[in-house]
């Protein structure tokens, strides 16, 4: 192996790490609002600064390596990890936006069972997951499936905001605590977003086809 690949995996290792804290960043979110637990809400602002840090460590090496890789696979890696890492680090900065509506949210009566903010959460880390295994496997059909998969968590979203609003309309003492689920429901959203964002990196790294924006085509024969 060459000082290059050495240091190509060293930066897919990065790279898996982060997404490893992105994903515990989201389930511990979901749990501090689910469970209404204050202490674990906190410790995903921690987490967040460990994103934070990590992405400036990939954009770093990321550039240092442009320099060196000679082929075209291996910039495409290289590219990719800085889009993949730009998206772990967002992740983190909503999964630290729900553990905040968690906190605001825990100091009240709780408005409703909580049914579809974990459906949406399971999605959205399923997607996560998925996304970063078809990074390592290079599976770029799993990757296309996570891609299709955000338009159920959209649907969600909607569907809860649309219940939320009838809440706010027939009692306006409501209106706080839905707006606080709302902002969680909306960052789950983009969540998963970000998810599909790495599963269409995926696709590039191993495809060399950008298929952000212009839909899912078959991969080529």
């Amino acid at each position: 192996m060459t000082h290059l690949e050495t240091e190509l995996n060293a930066l897919k290792q990065k790279l898996l790490r982060m997404g490893a804290v992105a994903e515990m960043s989201l389930t511990q979110a979901t749990r501090s609002l689910v469970e209404r637990d204050d202490e674990l809400a906190r410790k995903v602002s921690l987490e967040d600064d460990v994103l934070d840090e990590l992405e400036k460590e990939i954009d770093e090496d990321g550039i240092t390596l442009l320099t060196k890789a000679p082929l075209a696979s291996q910039l495409r890696l290289i590219t990719s990890a800085m889009r993949i890492g730009r998206d772990l680090e967002r992740i983190g900065d909503e999964a630290t936006k729900i553990a905040r509506r968690a906190i605001d949210l825990n100091g009240e009566p709780q408005l409703k069972a909580f049914i579809d903010i974990p459906r949406m959460s399971s999605l959205a880390a399923g997607m996560l997951k998925e996304g970063l295994d078809a990074f390592v496997s290079g599976d770029t059909a799993k990757a296309r499936e996570v891609v299709k998969r955000d338009k159920e968590v959209d649907q969600l979203n909607k569907q809860l905001h649309r219940e939320l609003v009838s809440y706010m309309i027939e009692s306006p003492s409501t209106v706080t605590r839905s707006l606080n689920l709302m902002t969680a429901s909306k960052a789950l959203e983009r969540i998963a977003d970000h998810a599909k964002n790495v599963a269409e990196d995926v696709v590039f790294l191993y495809e060399a086809k950008d298929i952000r924006h212009v839909g899912l085509h078959s991969p080529s024969n």
